[in-house]
């Protein structure tokens, strides 16, 4: 048997993430969490704070694609220089994969903004190492202040 995500759920789910304490929510297709290949849509409010992050793991890429709304995924240098800034939205650029090891966070820029993402399994927290140093905790003072930061950063001109 498919499975089937009408519009309608989708819909949901932004509603959900509009009243969540954290400004998301997300809807797994995935069966477990130890399924082979992960696969989830997120919503996302602005004002929600993804801290910046990597997965190491040389099979933990990412393939995130933009279905409605708008975020900018930043790319970071290790030392937490914004490297890159890629607008993405239905409009724009609708997918990018962040190969692994990237450090990368997003800010969505418009309510309502759903994305897919899809990763190579099985899905393990991320550990506080591979949580960005150089950025502050979620939900820590610090952080609200951070992420205006992070929605004007312009990146490191290229060479």
């Amino acid at each position: 048997m498919i499975r089937r995500i009408p519009a309608g759920e989708l819909a949901a789910l932004t509603g959900t993430a509009a009243t969540a304490p954290r400004l998301r929510a997300h809807l797994n297709v995935h069966a477990s969490p130890e399924a082979a290949v992960q696969r989830l849509f997120i919503a996302t409010e602005p004002g929600t704070y993804i801290r910046p992050h990597r997965h190491p793991e040389p099979h933990k890429w990412e393939l995130f694609v933009v279905l409605e709304g708008e975020i900018h995924l930043l790319l970071f240098t290790d030392d937490g220089r914004v490297r890159e800034r890629v607008p993405m939205s239905p409009a724009t650029t609708r997918a990018v994969e962040i190969p692994a090891g990237t450090w990368h966070s997003y800010v969505c820029m418009r309510s309502g903004t759903v994305a897919l993402e899809v990763k190579e399994g099985a899905y393990i927290p991320t550990p506080p190492a591979d949580f960005a140093g150089w950025s502050p905790p979620e939900n820590s003072p610090e952080a609200p202040a951070y992420l205006e930061a992070l929605r004007a950063a312009v990146p490191l001109p290229s060479d």
